[in-house]
């Protein structure tokens, strides 16, 4: 089985993921559904060519000592792709991410345009993005970047596992940071990106303590940052980051996100309802006078209230994005209620029943 066949395969299908596995025929997953490529399956000798072609050396090296690794792979003719690989039964398995040469705009992404404009253009603080695997919180950040980019001059330094989208310096100048080739991790790069005078810090993914604290650090010394988190909601990306450190540093963790915090990003990807392809259903918390109290009270419940009431400053309640992407015939009715985190609101909203502030409907994205 010739590998690159199988790539090219993939792209041509416009598939996200790749999925290898010894014995099992290939695998894509085409707008979130997993389907099987072709019904030949992959040999142990298979998988050896293709760990060889797609695996660098560092990443060799990485794999004996841990059995699992992250990198990239480009190929000039096909794409480029980050990849995990990984032990299964004491086989090597591996699964692709497909990152896109181009990267698309907000209006391409679905995004709202003016909030997205206006959080790209921050000059400090910290901008989350958050969501489950496959959501596209990458592609989100680097349409920011792309923006920046674009737009002002910026120094930019990036730190990621492993490095996705490329850049290319127009306006900024964009340097790209790769754990465990060009730094040791998140924690080395940050306390170093500090001295490198950066107006704008990108960390990969805030995946422990030190790391949340050194961007906590830097959103208070004046740099943007713009992360990710594995959560699905803002509440729930508040508290991750809280319950990141132990109990008696709750009150200070608080304090310096009601501080620091300009915005959280939520984004589920849904079905479309008539064409082929996703579009993504948001939360946006932006901050506000009431949210910074709400954080720095420990009131995290409250929150999606207070979104939920802040339409004017840009907030955003999923229930709101969907009723939208409903209304504009994007998804079905089904769909907004299985994406939903309140489907009795939800209902109500098909209803037109009215309860208070609850009945407001956030503003058609500008596309």
């Amino acid at each position: 089985m010739n590998i690159r066949d199988v790539l090219k395969a993939m792209v041509q299908l416009r598939s996200s993921d790749l999925f290898l596995k010894v014995a099992s025929p290939p695998r894509v997953r085409v707008d979130g559904a997993v389907r099987q490529l072709g019904t030949v399956a992959m040999t142990k000798e298979d998988m050896k060519d293709a760990f060889a072609l797609i695996i660098d050396e560092v990443a060799r090296e990485t794999f004996k000592k841990a059995h699992e690794c992250d990198t990239a792979f480009e190929d000039p003719e096909i794409g480029r792709f980050r990849v995990n690989a990984f032990l299964q039964r004491g086989q090597i398995g591996m699964v692709l991410r497909h990152v896109r040469g181009d990267i698309p705009s907000f209006k391409d992404l679905g995004l709202p345009i003016e909030t997205m404009e206006r959080l790209a253009l921050l000059k400090r603080g910290l901008v989350l993005v958050t969501g489950i695997t496959g959501s596209g919180k990458s592609t989100t950040l680097a349409s920011m970047i792309s923006y920046m980019n674009a737009t002002v001059n910026r120094h930019i330094i990036t730190c990621e596992d492993p490095i996705e989208y490329s850049y290319k310096d127009e306006r900024c100048l964009i340097n790209q940071r790769e754990i465990g080739i060009d730094t040791r991790d998140f924690k080395s790069a940050l306390r170093n990106a500090m001295r490198e005078a950066p107006d704008v810090i990108l960390i990969g993914e805030m995946r422990d303590a030190e790391t949340v604290a050194a961007a906590i650090d830097a959103a208070e010394t004046g740099h943007l940052v713009l992360s990710t988190l594995h959560t699905i909601n803002a509440q729930q990306t508040m508290e991750r980051i809280i319950n990141f450190f132990p109990p008696f540093q709750h009150a200070l963790i608080r304090m310096q996100l009601s501080m620091v915090f300009q915005a959280v990003v939520s984004q589920r990807l849904i079905p479309r309802k008539d064409t082929p392809g996703r579009v993504p259903g948001l939360e946006i918390m932006v901050s506000t006078p009431t949210i910074k109290q709400m954080l720095e009270e420990g009131r995290t419940p409250e929150l999606y209230s207070a979104i939920r009431d802040s339409i004017h400053f840009g907030c955003m309640t999923f229930n709101q994005s969907l009723y939208n992407l409903f209304e504009q015939g994007s998804i079905s009715r089904e769909d907004a209620l299985a994406n939903s985190d309140n489907p009795d609101e939800m209902e109500m909203l098909f209803r037109g029943i009215q309860r208070g502030s609850s009945s407001q409907m956030a503003p058609a994205i500008k596309k």
